[in-house]
């Protein structure tokens, strides 16, 4: 399996912006769908938003389209998360995920995790 290390969280103000990244090494980058999940406290592992190899199959939650931006970097097996406008109610601990073929939206479909990078949004 893959060993997935997230980076990038941290303390913003609402509206404000962050970018998370993820890397990835010990396996073949190229055919595997990369995601990235939530998880705020009390709260269930939520979907954010994934992509696959190609770029060809972007998925966002509705929660967070036209805020969120995921891209990847296949040279350097890394996915990224560009997070704008954010909200308070976007704090959580955010993963990585990768799974081989098309990003899908429930958890148990992944089997490869990282560790999580916090991100808190204050009002």
């Amino acid at each position: 399996q893959a060993q997935l290390v997230e980076s990038g969280g941290g303390l913003v103000q609402a509206g404000g912006s962050l970018r998370l990244s993820c890397a990835s090494s010990g396996r073949e980058f190229s055919d595997y769908a990369m995601v990235w999940f939530r998880q705020a406290p009390g709260k269930e592992r939520e979907f954010v938003a994934g992509m696959s190899w190609r770029g060809t199959n972007v998925v966002y939650a509705d929660s967070v389209k036209g805020r969120f931006t995921i891209s990847r970097d296949n040279a350097k097996n890394m996915v990224f998360l560009q997070m704008d406008s954010l909200k308070p109610e976007d704090t959580a601990v955010y993963y990585c995920a990768s799974r081989f073929g098309v990003a899908t939206t429930t958890a148990a479909n992944y089997k490869s995790w990282g560790h999580g990078t916090q991100v808190t949004v204050s009002s």
